[in-house]
């Protein structure tokens, strides 16, 4: 039995593996998305003429015919490749072979746009990821959507409780994403009110403050959309009692007719007809600042007597960009969330490891770590979600290789010097001492799909590239497509051995729980060098890097045996000599 305000046991064992569906595998040609599919016709919003879907192993930078004449950044958000849920099932032998333990879905509810967080639908999975679009569409319009009673089940629905199924046979976990502060416009009860204006019964769910616009011109409406964006109506707050500011938590509610909405939908999904055992594991929630904390409690114990070994982690990010974070201590008592996306703790493990204009040194980079942990209960600290890219990232490769702040102008549309091709060899070296420190630090493993494969791309929309699996022949991709020069091309393609490499990290950290559930004690942070022990009971860890251009020395214990879990080889004596750029994990033995 999990405590109330204690995070789920196996929380602290997970590998994530975080899947944007649309992009990660089509494993049904027959349910690919149409035009109409992904029209937002009450905002003028429509596909271009002409409009096909994208083909998976083309040239990313390169315009399909219906894109040509239109800004490169105004195509990209009609793309699609077809990615759907049987592609996830027909890919988890691979997930399983990685050894991944735990799956974190980007949205699956029905929307419109490729990333889902513009729901159309909380309680369906996307009609487009399911084997009949069209059955499931006649579906939806015969339920009463605001009635749970009449609510039944799609194909993707069903579809999508296969995948759990599957999941949970194998040993694994799956929880998905939700954004519980905003809708789309084509959400059922905003086009109720965009029928009905001020007659509509769901009115009161969103901060509308004028209906002076006509039911064919929902632009002219007033009302607040999340960062200003009009395809994202916010759901109305309410009881709030102190400062609503962003990237700070505030005391307040959701509308009680939406937040009753939410519940029955997070029912559906924990427990489908009733039986915990076949619902997902957990949930990822989305732009967590922005709701009030009275609604989070509330969720919580929900959730909790549903399911009582659910995982909630939110996403707590920035407090004002690009310098600050925000304060994860008032989400991680224990009344809210188990977790947050721990971004915190990569920005800068980049600044120590990459080759960074904003590098620090060993000892700011322990400093930086102790800080974050120190606001953080021990065990709270073993189930952190550690994140180094994800769909709203840099990819790895690519954010090591170029020296930018972290998440400052890093695309080409902000900085036409920014790097997009394949990353040089020390890029390679750098990252790979990241993940061996992600892998051996304190906090749950996370990996964005695409990443084990040796993917590189720029910040959103770069980082949504569709997955490069190995079966599949890519053309060329364009480096210099939007920067001076001469136009260069990268070969693309899977790369077996940074797969490999996730593979032996993720196997090393699975045949140790002292990296998961070990005490960390620095030995080493000066200058370039960084040594630390995860020590629990007679087990003992020791990771060592040697970021100098020289050859570095590191102590270790007298008298001691190690066999360095990345070779093989036994290491003896009182001192360790690690070349330059070099790193090794030691078990004593």
């Amino acid at each position: 039995m999990t405590p109330f305000e204690k995070a789920p046991e196996w929380s602290k064992d997970a590998i994530w593996y975080q899947i944007f569906v649309e992009r990660f595998y089509n494993g049904d040609r027959h349910n690919d998305p149409k035009a109409d599919n992904i029209n937002i016709e009450s905002l003028g919003l429509l596909a271009p003429d002409n409009w096909t879907l994208n083909p998976w192993t083309g040239n990313w930078y390169h315009p399909e015919r219906w894109e040509k004449g239109k800004p490169f950044s105004e195509t990209l958000q009609y793309r699609r490749y077809g990615g759907d849920l049987q592609g996830v099932l027909d890919k988890l032998d691979y997930l399983q072979d990685l050894g991944i333990t735990a799956l974190y879905l980007n949205p699956v509810n029905d929307a419109p746009s490729a990333h889902k967080y513009d729901a159309a639908s909380y309680h369906h999975i996307d009609i487009n990821f399911g084997p009949d679009p069209e059955g499931d569409r006649m579906i939806i319009a015969s339920e009463d959507p605001a009635n749970p009673l009449t609510w039944k089940w799609t194909s993707a629905d069903k579809l999508f409780l296969k995948l759990i199924r599957e999941v949970h046979s194998r040993g694994m976990r799956i929880i998905v994403d939700y954004s519980w502060n905003h809708t789309g416009v084509n959400f059922w009860a905003w086009r109720d009110i965009l029928e009905k204006q001020s007659l509509s019964a769901y009115h009161s769910w969103y901060d509308i403050r004028s209906f002076d616009g006509h039911p064919e011109s929902p632009h002219e409406y007033i009302y607040s959309g999340w960062m200003g964006i009009k395809t994202l109506p916010e759901l109305k707050k309410v009881n709030v009692s102190t400062p609503r500011v962003n990237g700070k938590p505030y005391e307040g509610d959701i509308n009680e007719g939406a937040k009753q909405h939410i519940l029955a939908v997070t029912r559906r999904w924990l427990a489908p007809e009733g039986n915990p055992e076949d619902g997902v594991d957990g949930f990822r929630l989305d732009v967590a600042d922005q709701i009030g904390m009275s609604f989070w409690r509330d969720f919580r114990k929900e959730v909790r007597q549903i399911k009582q070994d659910t995982y909630l982690v939110g996403e707590v990010w920035w407090d004002e960009f690009p310098e600050k974070f925000m304060d994860i201590e008032p989400y991680t008592r224990g009344d809210i969330f188990d977790a947050v996306m721990l971004y915190h703790t990569y920005r800068p493990a980049r600044y120590f490891f990459s080759d960074s204009a904003f590098r620090i040194d060993a000892s700011e980079f322990r400093s930086c770590l102790e800080q974050i942990w120190s606001v953080l209960p021990p065990d709270k600290r073993q189930v952190m979600m550690n994140v180094s890219s994800t769909h709203d990232t840099p990819r790895l490769l690519t954010d090591f290789y170029n020296k930018n702040m972290y998440k400052l102008n890093a695309t080409p549309f902000e900085d036409q010097l920014y790097h997009t091709g394949k990353p040089d060899r020390q890029t390679y070296k750098r990252v790979r001492h990241y993940l061996i420190h992600l892998f051996t630090s304190v906090g749950a493993p996370h990996i964005w799909n695409g990443e084990e494969m040796g993917m590189w791309g720029a910040d959103d929309p770069d980082s949504r590239k569709p997955l490069w699996w190995e079966e599949f022949e890519f053309e060329d991709e364009s480096r210099n497509n939007y920067q001076p020069g001469r136009a260069l091309y990268d070969p693309v393609g899977f790369n077996r051995d940074h797969f490999s490499f996730y593979k032996k990290l993720i196997s090393i950290r699975k045949s140790n729980p002292v990296l998961v559930k070990g005490e960390m004690i620095f030995t080493v942070s000066e200058g370039n060098k960084l040594a630390y022990k995860r020590v629990c009971e007679a087990s003992e860890i020791m990771v060592c890097f040697n970021l100098d251009h020289d050859t570095q020395v590191f102590p270790l214990q007298k008298d001691s045996v190690y066999v360095n879990l990345l070779n093989g080889r036994k290491v003896r004596g009182e001192n360790l000599s690690l070349a330059s750029l070099g790193a090794v994990i030691l078990k004593r033995v």
